[in-house]
């Protein structure tokens, strides 16, 4: 077999000229027959009459087309469905906006403490000829979480959860509409147990405002009635309110006698710069023997804010049998965890060994990265935590890096480095929330107060009546009296 496979490559390399020329020579050859085949057709040769036997007539080329079977895939919707879908924008006989009237939805207060936010405002059915008729006209408002590492990886069921929040029928019969805008107003009430809009590499929730028309079939001139669809995103933001005092926190870090006290904002947003105020001290210790002190000196400060994602992607029904069990919910424990935030610092702070005590103090800076995502937005998501499993988390950590150092006692500045360190470390935990701005919750919102209103109506003097009797009699100008009498008579015969 090895020598069969040698005498081929050598036979089809060697005579690689012999395969050009041959190539050459069909070429020739069948341009040459191009060339007579037109002469005989423009000069009426005796093979005219042969020549249109084998040419391929209109109505043979229309046969074989319809009998040619093209393999089709069923993606997407099939072109046999009795209702066309359009774009509100591409439709000429009518078309879908909104109108949302309410402040921007932010729920005040943790989940267990907000009373939820208002969304209100109106739809619009643009009527683009003199008469239309609409069949149905129905919205809808739902959460859509989307998992982006599933159960189940090529399952959409086990990528996509919808929950509808309230459904809105505007026409549920045929209606004739005549030319102009039409509004229909909507409103809900969100309740503050729902999770905020969110966006991380595990899980993403967004409210998603759906509108369809359903155009009738008279009105359009086809046979299938088209469906005009209206996809819009709210965006529901969820501000913890700040405590009134910062938070302190003490750690001490054994075998040395070095203490750490912190005083920061557990509260923090993420377009802000937030200050954490730290101090440390019991960075001297005495020898009393060799009249030595042993200093521990800060090197280095690091801080990293980072990100805690936890969610349980939930199996569909198909795929709940070999799930596992997270509580309640059959699915897969998903985690992730990424910084959003950063420094190193090798200065910036005050350091004190003149006392009995070494101290270090420094007060530093901590916000989020501007680092941007493909669409412009900051790459972080804010604390959340949902019925489902789904949890956010912020903390901060602050990495100290301190050298330990010796020098004559009176004399810190004399030290000598010993070649010792130590890394001290410090965990945080801190709640990441947006903005309030100036808007209150809906059930805070009082209703305006005018100056000058006193708090009942006004009081009326109890006098007599007018007597009528006393007014001057009036009576009317005899022309007019004559006037209206001839009005008046019967005509004569």
């Amino acid at each position: 077999m090895p020598h069969l496979v040698s005498n081929f490559l050598r036979s089809s390399t060697g005579n690689i000229s012999q395969l050009k020329n041959a190539a050459r020579s069909r070429t020739a050859s069948r341009n040459a027959s191009c060339d007579s085949s037109r002469k005989n057709s423009v000069s009426g040769s005796p093979y005219e009459s042969d020549a249109d036997d084998h040419a391929v007539k209109p109505h043979d080329l229309i046969d074989a087309v319809k009998k040619h079977h093209k393999l089709t895939l069923p993606f997407g919707r099939s072109s046999s469905s009795p209702v066309r879908e359009l774009n509100p924008a591409s439709c000429s006989v009518a078309a879908i906006d909104w109108s949302i009237e309410s402040p921007p939805i932010i729920f005040h207060g943790t989940r267990e403490d907000s009373t939820g936010a208002i969304v209100s405002g109106q739809l619009f059915l643009d009527i683009k000829e003199d008469v239309v008729d609409i069949d149905s006209f129905k919205a809808t408002l739902s959460i859509h979480t989307t998992h982006k590492r599933p159960c189940q990886g090529h399952c959409a069921e086990c990528q996509n959860q919808i929950t509808e929040l309230q459904a809105w029928v505007f026409l549920d019969h045929t209606t004739r509409l005549h030319r102009g805008k039409h509004a229909f107003p909507f409103s809900a009430l969100l309740g503050g147990e729902l999770p905020a809009s969110t966006n991380t590499p595990l899980v993403s929730i967004a409210y998603e405002f759906k509108a369809v028309a359903q155009v009738s079939r008279h009105a359009t001139g086809t046979t299938a009635p088209i469906q005009l669809k209206f996809d819009r995103t709210l965006l529901v933001k969820r501000s913890v309110p700040e405590p009134l005092f910062p938070h302190h926190s003490v750690r001490v870090f054994p075998p040395t006698n070095i203490k750490a006290s912190a005083d920061y904002v557990s509260v923090v947003h993420p377009t802000s710069t937030n200050k954490l105020t730290l101090k440390l001290d019991g960075l001297m210790s005495h020898n009393e023997k060799v009249k030595t002190v042993d200093l521990w000196k800060l090197k280095k400060v690091s801080w990293k804010l980072e990100e805690t994602i936890k969610t349980v992607a939930p199996a569909c029904d198909r795929h709940a049998s070999t799930a596992s069990s997270v509580g309640d919910i059959k699915g897969t424990v998903r985690n992730e965890v990424r910084v959003i935030g950063e420094k190193q610092l090798h200065e910036g702070w005050k350091s004190d060994y003149s006392g009995h005590d070494g101290s270090v103090d420094m007060e530093l800076d901590y916000s989020i990265s501007q680092a941007r995502n493909h669409a412009g937005e900051l790459k972080y998501a804010c604390d959340t935590k949902t019925a489902d499993g789904t949890e956010v988390t912020h903390s901060l950590l602050l990495e100290l890096i301190v050298s330990k150092e010796y020098a004559p006692e009176g004399k810190a500045r004399q030290a000598t480095p010993t070649g010792t360190g130590r890394i001290l470390r410090m965990h945080f935990g801190v709640v990441l929330t947006e903005h309030s701005g100036l808007g209150v919750s809906w059930d805070n919102e009082a209703p305006p107060i005018y100056e000058d209103v006193p708090p009942s109506p006004p009081a009326y003097p109890l006098e007599s009546p007018v007597d009528y009797q006393d007014l001057e009699p009036l009576y009317a100008r005899p022309s007019s009296i004559d006037a209206s009498a001839l009005d008046d008579a019967p005509p004569s015969s």
